[in-house]
């Protein structure tokens, strides 16, 4: 049920009884386990524009974070029993264990040309006994519930308490190149290990951690994260940054790491139509005149000039241009702090699951840190 009344019905999948959150579309043909366990899709009804979904059942290796974050799935075809050698129980069966609601049989073709004519909204999945009750009180509860603008989810899916990924565990020989601070604001958990994979040892640490914390770890870059909701609410963590940016330390951010190094700099946020969603979107690197098909999860994005460089509305940061922007509908991919060692992008280069387009940017950042140290050192 859509928050204008639109109604689809299909056959109980997974969990049952009541799911509420926010329809929005992913367009991956593959990596539903990935996608589904991305906390960037905390308080979401995923619908899924592939039509069999399942196939290959579930595993304890391809999740990227602890549980399902998803607030409910919806897909057309469930794949009746799963056919590969890695799979561990079927995608229904984990749905269902983790009490994650879903609905299958729906026309997702229907339902995804129409929230790209309205735009992602409010909705419901019911089923079992909820779904016996009258239209009218269904549609009514879908329309209580809060929306996406002004919710703050970031701190909802951090983790309590900090831990490690060490290069030695993901095949890298010698000492360690250096050591980041990652602020898990929703980290899929491929995204440190990239960095490991590149010799840099990652501390990552809960949401509210705070510039004292972060200079007990004395650490050569800090990295923010992907993560759900909306970057208005997170003052936490652009108040962080800017302590960050004003002590010169290397800075990258993807996702809502990005809409907050944009905030940050002064810059605003708005909420897109039915955002970006999926692992085949389109951006142009600006720098370099490539292509990259990335792998992206955002309802938010920067409002920044596309004509730079400019100078950053927090004027002490100096000059800052867009990097990258999307070739679908011009939106803000990437920014580029020319007088600070920052940057940052709107997309997902850990590419779990996705391709490996975008797996420079790691390098940049390894190379933007031993540059800074060589500064440092002069």
């Amino acid at each position: 049920m859509l928050e204008d009344g639109r109604s689809f019905r299909g056959r109980a999948y997974g969990a049952q009884g009541t799911a509420l959150g926010e329809a929005v579309f992913a367009t991956g043909m593959t990596g539903y386990q990935e996608t589904i366990t991305d906390p960037s899709y905390a308080r979401q009804l995923v619908v899924q524009t592939a039509p069999h979904i399942g196939n290959t059942g579930v595993n304890g290796d391809d999740a990227e974070s602890r549980r399902i974050w998803v607030a409910g799935y919806i897909v057309r075809d469930a794949a009746r029993r799963p056919s590969s050698w890695r799979s561990e129980r079927t995608l229904d069966e984990q749905l269902a264990e983790q009490g994650v609601v879903g609905i299958s049989g729906v026309d997702t073709r229907a339902v995804t040309r129409h929230l790209r004519e309205r735009g992602a909204m409010k909705a419901g999945i019911f089923s079992g006994a909820d779904a016996e009750r009258p239209d009218s009180e269904l549609l009514a509860a879908v329309q209580a519930q809060q929306g996406m603008e002004g919710a703050r989810l970031a701190e909802e899916v951090s983790v309590d308490d900090a831990y490690v990924i060490d290069p030695a565990d993901h095949g890298w020989q010698g000492e360690p190149l250096g050591t980041v601070a990652a602020i898990d604001l929703g980290i899929k958990s491929m995204t440190p290990v990239r960095l490991a994979e590149r010799g840099v040892r990652t501390h990552v640490l809960p949401a509210a951690t705070t510039f004292e914390d972060l200079r007990a770890l004395d650490p050569d870059g800090v990295f923010m994260s992907n993560g759900p909701g909306d970057p208005a609410t997170a003052d936490v963590q652009v108040n962080l940054l800017r302590e960050v940016l004003d002590a010169r330390i290397p800075f990258f951010g993807i996702c809502f790491g990005n809409q907050i190094l944009g905030r940050a700099l002064g810059f605003g946020t708005y909420k897109l139509r039915y955002g970006h969603r999926g692992i085949n979107q389109p951006v142009l690197d600006r720098r370099t005149g490539k292509v990259e098909i990335t792998s992206q999860n955002h309802g938010f994005a920067v409002d920044a000039p596309l004509d730079g460089p400019v100078t950053a509305p927090e004027t002490r940061y100096g000059r800052v241009e867009v990097s990258h922007v999307s070739l679908n509908d011009d939106v803000v991919e990437g920014l580029a702090c020319l007088d600070i060692p920052a940057f940052s992008v709107q997309y997902h280069p850990e590419a779990a699951a996705g391709p490996h387009d975008s797996a420079y940017l790691f390098d940049r950042f390894v190379d933007l840190m031993a540059a800074s140290k060589t500064k440092e050192s002069l």
